[in-house]
Protein backbone atom coordinates (compact mmCIF):
# COMPACT_ATOMS: atom_id res chain seq x y z
CA UNK A 1 0.00 0.00 0.00
CA UNK A 2 2.65 2.85 0.53
CA UNK A 3 4.41 1.61 -2.62
CA UNK A 4 1.00 2.31 -4.58
CA UNK A 5 0.24 5.61 -2.53
CA UNK A 6 4.05 7.08 -2.27
CA UNK A 7 5.01 7.40 -6.16
CA UNK A 8 2.41 9.52 -7.10
CA UNK A 9 2.93 11.70 -4.34
CA UNK A 10 6.98 12.05 -5.57
CA UNK A 11 5.75 12.38 -8.99
CA UNK A 12 3.39 15.11 -8.21
CA UNK A 13 5.48 17.06 -5.97
CA UNK A 14 8.44 16.81 -8.75
CA UNK A 15 5.75 17.74 -11.12
CA UNK A 16 4.97 20.53 -9.38
CA UNK A 17 8.15 22.00 -8.89
CA UNK A 18 8.63 21.88 -12.45
CA UNK A 19 5.63 23.65 -13.40
CA UNK A 20 6.49 26.39 -11.28
CA UNK A 21 9.77 27.04 -12.55
CA UNK A 22 7.89 27.18 -15.93
CA UNK A 23 5.66 30.06 -14.39
CA UNK A 24 7.97 32.12 -13.08
CA UNK A 25 10.08 31.96 -15.95
CA UNK A 26 7.37 33.57 -17.98
CA UNK A 27 7.21 36.71 -15.91
CA UNK A 28 9.11 39.53 -17.56
CA UNK A 29 11.76 40.65 -15.67
CA UNK A 30 12.86 43.56 -17.69
CA UNK A 31 9.56 45.43 -16.38
CA UNK A 32 8.99 44.65 -12.65
CA UNK A 33 10.18 47.54 -10.94
CA UNK A 34 13.58 47.62 -9.10
CA UNK A 35 12.50 46.59 -5.36
CA UNK A 36 10.64 43.80 -7.07
CA UNK A 37 13.34 42.48 -8.78
CA UNK A 38 15.82 42.60 -5.41
CA UNK A 39 12.53 41.37 -3.08
CA UNK A 40 12.47 38.46 -6.28
CA UNK A 41 15.83 37.44 -6.26
CA UNK A 42 16.11 37.73 -2.20
CA UNK A 43 13.34 34.90 -2.62
CA UNK A 44 14.79 33.40 -5.19
CA UNK A 45 17.86 32.89 -3.50
CA UNK A 46 16.70 31.61 -0.18
CA UNK A 47 14.58 28.79 -2.36
CA UNK A 48 17.45 27.92 -4.15
CA UNK A 49 19.20 26.78 -1.05
CA UNK A 50 16.01 24.90 -0.01
CA UNK A 51 16.20 23.09 -3.08
CA UNK A 52 19.44 22.72 -2.73
CA UNK A 53 19.36 21.15 0.56
CA UNK A 54 16.52 19.15 -0.97
CA UNK A 55 19.05 17.95 -4.03
CA UNK A 56 21.79 17.09 -1.38
CA UNK A 57 18.85 14.69 0.88
CA UNK A 58 18.51 12.91 -2.69
CA UNK A 59 21.90 12.52 -3.49
CA UNK A 60 22.57 10.85 -0.03
CA UNK A 61 19.73 8.30 -0.81
CA UNK A 62 21.33 7.66 -4.25
CA UNK A 63 24.46 6.94 -1.88
CA UNK A 64 23.09 5.24 0.60
CA UNK A 65 20.78 2.72 -1.95
CA UNK A 66 24.39 2.58 -4.13
CA UNK A 67 22.32 3.36 -6.97
CA UNK A 68 25.98 4.56 -9.19
CA UNK A 69 26.72 1.17 -8.39
CA UNK A 70 24.40 -0.28 -11.15
CA UNK A 71 25.95 2.21 -13.99
CA UNK A 72 29.43 0.97 -13.12
CA UNK A 73 30.49 3.84 -11.04
CA UNK A 74 32.84 3.22 -7.71
CA UNK A 75 31.60 6.53 -6.01
CA UNK A 76 28.59 8.63 -6.04
CA UNK A 77 31.06 11.33 -7.26
CA UNK A 78 31.91 10.23 -10.64
CA UNK A 79 28.12 8.80 -11.03
CA UNK A 80 27.30 12.77 -10.94
CA UNK A 81 29.62 14.01 -12.95
CA UNK A 82 29.54 11.58 -15.88
CA UNK A 83 25.54 11.32 -15.77
CA UNK A 84 24.92 14.94 -15.24
CA UNK A 85 28.25 16.98 -17.16
CA UNK A 86 28.85 18.12 -13.24
CA UNK A 87 32.51 18.80 -12.97
CA UNK A 88 34.25 16.76 -10.75
CA UNK A 89 35.45 18.79 -7.97
CA UNK A 90 32.13 20.09 -7.61
CA UNK A 91 30.41 16.49 -7.75
CA UNK A 92 32.77 15.52 -5.09
CA UNK A 93 32.18 18.61 -2.68
CA UNK A 94 28.62 17.68 -3.48
CA UNK A 95 28.85 14.05 -2.12
CA UNK A 96 30.78 15.01 0.57
CA UNK A 97 28.43 17.33 1.74
CA UNK A 98 24.76 14.86 1.02
CA UNK A 99 27.00 12.11 3.23
CA UNK A 100 27.41 14.87 6.30
CA UNK A 101 24.43 16.78 6.21
CA UNK A 102 22.28 14.13 8.04
CA UNK A 103 24.41 14.20 10.96
CA UNK A 104 24.27 17.93 11.06
CA UNK A 105 20.78 18.53 11.71
CA UNK A 106 21.84 22.47 13.61
CA UNK A 107 23.57 23.17 10.05
CA UNK A 108 20.26 21.90 8.09
CA UNK A 109 17.68 24.14 10.24
CA UNK A 110 19.72 27.03 9.41
CA UNK A 111 19.87 26.78 6.14
CA UNK A 112 15.55 25.97 6.04
CA UNK A 113 15.89 29.53 8.25
CA UNK A 114 17.91 31.52 5.62
CA UNK A 115 20.73 31.92 8.57
CA UNK A 116 23.39 30.65 6.39
CA UNK A 117 24.09 29.63 2.73
CA UNK A 118 25.40 26.65 0.70
CA UNK A 119 28.54 27.41 0.23
CA UNK A 120 29.09 27.84 4.01
CA UNK A 121 27.53 24.77 5.00
CA UNK A 122 30.49 23.24 2.75
CA UNK A 123 32.81 24.68 5.28
CA UNK A 124 31.03 23.09 8.03
CA UNK A 125 31.17 19.76 6.45
CA UNK A 126 34.67 19.78 5.85
CA UNK A 127 34.96 20.30 9.56
CA UNK A 128 32.76 17.74 10.01
CA UNK A 129 35.12 15.18 7.63
CA UNK A 130 37.52 16.38 10.24
CA UNK A 131 36.20 14.91 13.58
CA UNK A 132 32.52 14.36 13.70
CA UNK A 133 32.75 13.95 17.41
CA UNK A 134 34.45 17.19 17.87
CA UNK A 135 31.92 18.73 15.53
CA UNK A 136 28.71 17.91 16.93
CA UNK A 137 29.94 19.43 20.16
CA UNK A 138 30.53 22.97 18.35
CA UNK A 139 28.03 22.59 15.87
CA UNK A 140 26.28 25.61 17.18
CA UNK A 141 29.06 27.62 17.69
CA UNK A 142 30.70 26.75 14.28
CA UNK A 143 26.65 27.98 13.11
CA UNK A 144 26.26 30.73 15.05
CA UNK A 145 30.07 32.33 13.32
CA UNK A 146 27.93 31.62 9.57
CA UNK A 147 25.38 33.52 10.50
CA UNK A 148 28.06 36.32 11.45
CA UNK A 149 31.02 36.03 8.95
CA UNK A 150 31.33 35.54 4.89
CA UNK A 151 32.28 32.39 3.52
CA UNK A 152 35.89 33.89 3.47
CA UNK A 153 35.80 34.71 7.14
CA UNK A 154 33.90 31.49 8.48
CA UNK A 155 36.72 29.61 6.48
CA UNK A 156 39.10 30.87 8.97
CA UNK A 157 37.42 30.33 11.84
CA UNK A 158 37.12 26.32 10.53
CA UNK A 159 40.72 26.73 9.85
CA UNK A 160 41.40 27.71 13.36
CA UNK A 161 38.80 25.24 14.76
CA UNK A 162 40.40 21.99 13.51
CA UNK A 163 43.42 23.07 14.08
CA UNK A 164 42.49 22.66 17.62
CA UNK A 165 40.57 19.95 17.28
CA UNK A 166 44.22 18.74 15.50
CA UNK A 167 45.96 19.65 18.45
CA UNK A 168 44.14 18.33 20.68
CA UNK A 169 45.01 14.89 19.62
CA UNK A 170 48.58 15.66 20.29
CA UNK A 171 49.65 16.14 16.47
CA UNK A 172 51.14 19.03 14.79
CA UNK A 173 48.83 20.88 12.34
CA UNK A 174 50.86 21.97 10.28
CA UNK A 175 52.64 18.48 9.94
CA UNK A 176 49.15 17.08 8.78
CA UNK A 177 48.47 20.00 6.32
CA UNK A 178 51.60 18.65 4.98
CA UNK A 179 50.89 14.71 4.57
CA UNK A 180 47.38 15.80 2.92
CA UNK A 181 49.22 17.68 0.65
CA UNK A 182 48.43 16.33 -3.18
CA UNK A 183 48.35 16.92 -6.71
CA UNK A 184 46.68 15.34 -9.33
CA UNK A 185 47.17 16.11 -13.23
CA UNK A 186 45.29 14.42 -16.12
CA UNK A 187 44.62 14.57 -19.60
CA UNK A 188 40.71 15.41 -20.02
CA UNK A 189 39.25 13.92 -23.27
CA UNK A 190 39.39 17.37 -24.91
CA UNK A 191 43.08 17.35 -24.83
CA UNK A 192 43.23 19.99 -21.76
CA UNK A 193 45.32 19.26 -19.23
CA UNK A 194 43.68 19.70 -15.53
CA UNK A 195 45.09 20.30 -12.05
CA UNK A 196 43.50 19.42 -9.03
CA UNK A 197 46.26 20.05 -6.07
CA UNK A 198 45.50 20.85 -2.36
CA UNK A 199 49.19 22.60 -1.40
CA UNK A 200 50.40 22.85 2.27
CA UNK A 201 50.63 26.50 3.31
CA UNK A 202 54.61 26.30 2.62
CA UNK A 203 54.28 24.94 -0.66
CA UNK A 204 51.03 26.90 -1.51
CA UNK A 205 52.57 30.49 -0.65
CA UNK A 206 55.41 30.34 -3.63
CA UNK A 207 53.15 29.07 -5.71
CA UNK A 208 50.40 32.03 -5.18
CA UNK A 209 53.59 34.36 -5.04
CA UNK A 210 54.79 33.65 -8.38
CA UNK A 211 51.44 33.45 -10.04
CA UNK A 212 50.84 36.71 -9.01
CA UNK A 213 54.01 37.93 -9.58
CA UNK A 214 53.69 37.18 -13.04
CA UNK A 215 50.05 38.43 -13.31
CA UNK A 216 51.17 41.90 -11.83
CA UNK A 217 53.62 42.21 -14.48
CA UNK A 218 51.14 41.60 -17.02
CA UNK A 219 48.38 43.71 -15.28
CA UNK A 220 50.91 46.86 -15.12
CA UNK A 221 51.90 46.44 -19.12
CA UNK A 222 48.78 45.90 -20.39
CA UNK A 223 45.75 47.65 -18.74
CA UNK A 224 43.24 46.54 -21.07
CA UNK A 225 43.88 42.69 -21.22
CA UNK A 226 40.59 41.08 -21.82
CA UNK A 227 41.89 37.59 -20.52
CA UNK A 228 39.97 36.24 -17.81
CA UNK A 229 41.17 35.90 -14.09
CA UNK A 230 41.36 31.91 -14.68
CA UNK A 231 42.67 32.39 -17.91
CA UNK A 232 45.88 34.67 -16.58
CA UNK A 233 46.28 32.34 -13.74
CA UNK A 234 46.37 29.39 -16.20
CA UNK A 235 48.92 31.57 -18.52
CA UNK A 236 50.82 32.60 -15.32
CA UNK A 237 51.16 28.84 -14.38
CA UNK A 238 52.43 28.22 -18.21
CA UNK A 239 55.15 31.42 -18.39
CA UNK A 240 56.42 30.08 -14.68
CA UNK A 241 57.13 26.10 -16.05
CA UNK A 242 58.49 27.07 -19.48
CA UNK A 243 61.00 29.38 -17.59
CA UNK A 244 62.45 26.91 -14.77
CA UNK A 245 62.54 24.32 -18.64
CA UNK A 246 64.69 26.84 -20.48
CA UNK A 247 67.29 27.22 -17.73
CA UNK A 248 70.63 25.62 -18.56
CA UNK A 249 71.25 24.07 -14.37
CA UNK A 250 68.15 22.16 -14.95
CA UNK A 251 69.19 18.20 -13.70
CA UNK A 252 69.42 15.80 -16.79
CA UNK A 253 66.80 13.31 -17.27
CA UNK A 254 68.11 10.24 -19.13
CA UNK A 255 70.97 12.25 -20.15
CA UNK A 256 68.73 14.77 -21.80
CA UNK A 257 67.56 18.07 -19.75
CA UNK A 258 64.00 17.79 -19.62
CA UNK A 259 62.18 19.41 -22.12
CA UNK A 260 58.92 19.59 -24.74
CA UNK A 261 58.94 17.41 -27.45
CA UNK A 262 56.13 17.35 -30.53
CA UNK A 263 56.56 15.38 -33.11
CA UNK A 264 55.53 16.82 -36.96
CA UNK A 265 55.47 15.09 -40.38
CA UNK A 266 58.17 17.28 -42.58
CA UNK A 267 54.99 18.15 -44.94
CA UNK A 268 52.63 19.15 -42.57
CA UNK A 269 55.34 21.50 -41.01
CA UNK A 270 55.59 23.09 -44.63
CA UNK A 271 51.58 23.35 -44.63
CA UNK A 272 49.83 23.41 -41.63
CA UNK A 273 46.53 22.13 -43.20
CA UNK A 274 47.79 19.42 -44.36
CA UNK A 275 47.73 16.96 -41.09
CA UNK A 276 47.93 17.27 -36.94
CA UNK A 277 51.64 17.05 -34.57
CA UNK A 278 52.11 15.31 -31.56
CA UNK A 279 53.11 15.90 -28.15
CA UNK A 280 54.24 13.37 -26.08
CA UNK A 281 52.27 14.00 -23.29
CA UNK A 282 49.35 15.30 -23.84
CA UNK A 283 48.74 13.77 -27.29
CA UNK A 284 47.76 15.73 -31.10
CA UNK A 285 47.71 19.53 -31.75
CA UNK A 286 47.12 21.73 -34.74
CA UNK A 287 50.15 21.82 -36.79
CA UNK A 288 50.17 25.62 -36.33
CA UNK A 289 50.53 25.03 -32.81
CA UNK A 290 54.06 23.23 -33.95
CA UNK A 291 55.39 25.74 -36.39
CA UNK A 292 55.10 28.16 -33.48
CA UNK A 293 57.21 25.64 -31.22
CA UNK A 294 59.52 25.31 -34.46
CA UNK A 295 60.75 28.69 -34.41
CA UNK A 296 63.04 28.40 -31.13
CA UNK A 297 63.44 25.09 -30.46
CA UNK A 298 65.79 22.12 -31.14
CA UNK A 299 65.03 19.67 -34.00
CA UNK A 300 65.90 16.42 -34.50
CA UNK A 301 65.30 14.37 -37.74
CA UNK A 302 64.03 10.90 -37.63
CA UNK A 303 63.59 8.68 -41.10
CA UNK A 304 60.61 6.53 -41.05
CA UNK A 305 59.85 3.68 -43.17
CA UNK A 306 56.12 3.95 -42.69
CA UNK A 307 54.04 4.80 -39.68
CA UNK A 308 56.13 3.15 -37.24
CA UNK A 309 60.21 1.98 -38.44
CA UNK A 310 62.41 4.73 -37.50
CA UNK A 311 65.63 4.03 -40.11
CA UNK A 312 67.45 6.80 -39.33
CA UNK A 313 67.49 9.69 -36.14
CA UNK A 314 70.12 12.38 -36.59
CA UNK A 315 71.57 14.68 -34.14
CA UNK A 316 69.76 17.35 -32.04
CA UNK A 317 70.55 20.58 -33.40
CA UNK A 318 69.55 24.24 -32.37
CA UNK A 319 67.07 26.33 -35.02
CA UNK A 320 68.42 29.23 -33.38
CA UNK A 321 72.48 28.92 -32.65
CA UNK A 322 73.75 30.50 -29.49
CA UNK A 323 75.35 33.07 -30.64
CA UNK A 324 72.52 34.32 -33.16
CA UNK A 325 70.43 34.19 -30.09
CA UNK A 326 72.78 35.99 -28.24
CA UNK A 327 73.25 39.02 -30.97
CA UNK A 328 69.50 38.93 -31.12
CA UNK A 329 69.32 39.68 -27.17
CA UNK A 330 71.71 42.64 -27.72
CA UNK A 331 69.43 44.21 -30.45
CA UNK A 332 66.11 43.55 -29.18
CA UNK A 333 66.24 43.52 -25.36
CA UNK A 334 63.00 42.08 -24.70
CA UNK A 335 60.01 41.88 -26.35
CA UNK A 336 59.89 43.55 -29.74
CA UNK A 337 55.94 43.92 -29.81
CA UNK A 338 54.36 47.31 -29.54
CA UNK A 339 53.79 48.55 -26.08
CA UNK A 340 55.11 45.11 -24.52
CA UNK A 341 58.14 45.43 -21.72
CA UNK A 342 58.63 41.56 -21.37
CA UNK A 343 62.36 40.92 -20.69
CA UNK A 344 64.37 38.31 -22.88
CA UNK A 345 63.98 35.47 -20.85
CA UNK A 346 60.15 35.26 -21.49
CA UNK A 347 60.65 35.59 -25.25
CA UNK A 348 60.90 33.57 -27.75
CA UNK A 349 63.27 33.66 -31.28
CA UNK A 350 60.64 34.36 -34.14
CA UNK A 351 61.43 33.54 -37.20
CA UNK A 352 59.44 36.24 -39.55
CA UNK A 353 59.52 34.02 -42.25
CA UNK A 354 59.25 30.34 -40.71
CA UNK A 355 62.42 28.01 -41.60
CA UNK A 356 59.79 25.38 -43.11
CA UNK A 357 58.96 28.04 -45.54
CA UNK A 358 62.51 28.57 -46.39
CA UNK A 359 63.14 31.80 -43.92
CA UNK A 360 66.97 32.28 -43.18
CA UNK A 361 68.08 31.99 -39.52
CA UNK A 362 69.52 35.63 -39.58
CA UNK A 363 69.20 38.46 -37.60
CA UNK A 364 67.16 39.73 -40.53
CA UNK A 365 64.93 37.42 -40.32
CA UNK A 366 64.57 37.30 -36.28
CA UNK A 367 62.47 38.82 -33.70
CA UNK A 368 62.19 38.34 -30.09
CA UNK A 369 58.62 38.21 -28.89
CA UNK A 370 57.14 37.06 -25.48
CA UNK A 371 55.36 33.96 -25.76
CA UNK A 372 51.42 35.73 -25.63
CA UNK A 373 52.80 37.73 -28.73
CA UNK A 374 54.66 34.89 -30.66
CA UNK A 375 51.41 33.44 -30.66
CA UNK A 376 49.30 36.30 -32.04
CA UNK A 377 51.54 36.40 -34.50
CA UNK A 378 51.34 32.97 -35.11
CA UNK A 379 47.51 33.32 -35.41
CA UNK A 380 45.89 33.00 -39.01
CA UNK A 381 43.30 35.68 -38.44
CA UNK A 382 45.72 37.99 -36.17
CA UNK A 383 49.06 40.23 -35.79
CA UNK A 384 51.47 40.36 -38.99
CA UNK A 385 54.43 41.15 -38.66
CA UNK A 386 57.33 41.68 -42.00
CA UNK A 387 61.19 43.03 -41.32
CA UNK A 388 61.90 46.36 -43.09
CA UNK A 389 65.03 47.31 -43.25
CA UNK A 390 66.29 44.84 -40.13
CA UNK A 391 63.06 45.93 -38.01
CA UNK A 392 60.03 44.50 -37.62
CA UNK A 393 57.01 46.40 -38.61
CA UNK A 394 53.57 44.91 -36.58
CA UNK A 395 49.93 45.18 -38.24
CA UNK A 396 46.28 45.04 -37.03
CA UNK A 397 44.35 41.73 -37.79
CA UNK A 398 42.65 44.89 -39.92
CA UNK A 399 45.97 46.09 -41.78
CA UNK A 400 46.51 48.66 -40.09
CA UNK A 401 49.96 49.96 -38.95
CA UNK A 402 51.28 49.89 -35.08
CA UNK A 403 53.42 52.16 -34.20
CA UNK A 404 56.72 49.95 -32.91
CA UNK A 405 58.37 51.06 -29.88
CA UNK A 406 61.34 53.50 -30.45
CA UNK A 407 64.75 51.04 -31.25
CA UNK A 408 66.85 49.92 -27.81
Amino acid sequence: MFERTERPTTARALGELRSAVEVLSSVPVADVPDATVEEGFAELQRASALLELERMRWLGEVDRRRLHARDGHLSVSTWLAARFAVALGAARSDAHLAAALPQMAVTRRAIADGEMSVDQARLLAAAHEEDPGSFAASERMLVAAASRHTVRDLATVTHFWRDRVIAGRGLDPDEVRFRARALHVSRTFAGMVRLDADLDPATGEPVLTAVGAVMDTWARSEPDDRRTPAQRRADALGEICRSWLDRSDRPQVAGERPHVTVTVDVGTLEDPSSGVATFDRTGSVGAGAARLLACDASIQRVVMAGRSMPLDVGRRTDVVPPAIRRALIVRDEGCRFPGCDRPQSWCDAHHVVHWADGGPTSLANLALLCRRHHHAVHERTGFSLVMDRGEPVFRRPDGSLLIERAPP
